[in-house]
């Protein structure tokens, strides 16, 4: 048998590092966190804007932190390096470009597989977030323009005209960031920004009242074309229009299948779980994003780590 990990979390975002981190200070030794992408906090990296604000009580939601970790408001790059010095100053082994394809619950502890190979583990816990996944539209998008039409902020130029299509708070910071160097429209199927948070809705009310963003609200995307490289929008109720990108903000998605591999229980689009995120499967685990309605509370996730942690504590390991 390979090594055995007291505990193994997979994803390093903040539940997953919370989960280290306070399993740390309770005593639990040989822990590992397996990530993805080439770094910790992929999502804050990749869908958050240069200088957003993150706030502990996310959309206004009052959350007291239960745990040994002390996280207050910031901005993207003031978080980052929150988990930057948490991670160093703890030991913790966090090993990326690993992507976990599933785990199987053996005589007593996990298998984890990863390409090439699987680690050994006493206790497991899931925290992939939404946004690893991100939603895409029903529609098909063209292969002429497939590099035209992205889910981040990445490769965007300065001068192009830009369709946002989303109505959330990423959608908006993205529209209001983009309309400083690009010609923006933002698309939502609804009449109002209802979902965002109040600063969000008071900046894009500003930026269309001084028409810096193109609103189109109430209208639906039937379909994207190919018009010589530009996308073209097919909208409904609404005359077609041509533009030379198109980014989309429309959430995420519980990852079901690698769930379902493992014999994770669903249960109303999430995972089920119970009032310590311990799954159907004795000693696996699940927290963060993928078990809140709508995700996004870094606060919260940093409360199931801790509870989780001090499960796992108890429980003698």
């Amino acid at each position: 048998m390979s090594h055995m990990y007291n505990l193994a979390i997979i994803g390093a975002g903040p539940s997953g590092i919370a989960t280290a981190v306070e399993s740390y200070l309770l005593g639990v030794r040989d822990i590992i966190i397996l990530e993805k992408d080439q770094n910790h906090n992929s999502t804050i990296r990749k869908y958050y804007k240069d200088n957003k604000r993150v706030d502990k009580d996310w959309k206004g939601q009052k959350v007291e932190l239960e745990g040994k970790i002390y996280f207050v408001d910031g901005t993207k790059e003031s978080t980052l390096d929150f988990f930057d010095e948490i991670l160093n100053n703890h030991s913790v082994e966090l090993r990326t470009h690993t992507e976990v394809q599933n785990i199987k619950k053996r005589d007593g502890y996990f298998e984890i597989f990863i390409a090439g190979e699987s680690i050994n583990a006493k206790y497991v816990v899931v925290t992939i977030g939404r946004m690893g996944k991100p939603n895409k539209p029903d529609y098909k998008i063209p292969q002429g323009v497939k590099d035209k039409v992205a889910f981040t902020l990445d490769n965007c130029g300065i001068g192009e005209k830009i369709l946002v299509v989303g109505g959330g708070d990423s959608a908006i910071e993205y529209a209001i960031d983009l309309s400083a160097k690009n010609e923006v429209a933002i698309c939502y199927r609804r009449e109002t920004f209802r979902r965002a948070n109040p600063t969000n809705q008071r900046d894009i009310a500003n930026a269309i009242m001084h028409k810096e963003v193109e609103p189109i609200l109430g209208v639906d995307i039937n379909s994207l074309e190919d018009e010589n490289g530009r996308v073209k929008v097919i909208f409904s109720e609404r005359e077609a229009d041509i533009y030379d990108r198109v980014i989309y903000a429309i959430g995420g998605t519980t990852p079901s299948a690698f769930l379902a591999s493992s014999g994770i229980k669903e249960e109303d689009g999430k995972p089920s779980h119970d009032e310590n995120y311990e799954t159907n499967i004795e000693g696996l685990f699940v927290a963060g994003d993928i078990t809140q309605e709508s995700g996004g509370s870094i606060a919260l996730g940093l409360n199931h780590g801790y509870a989780i942690a001090k499960h796992i504590q108890e429980k003698k390991l």
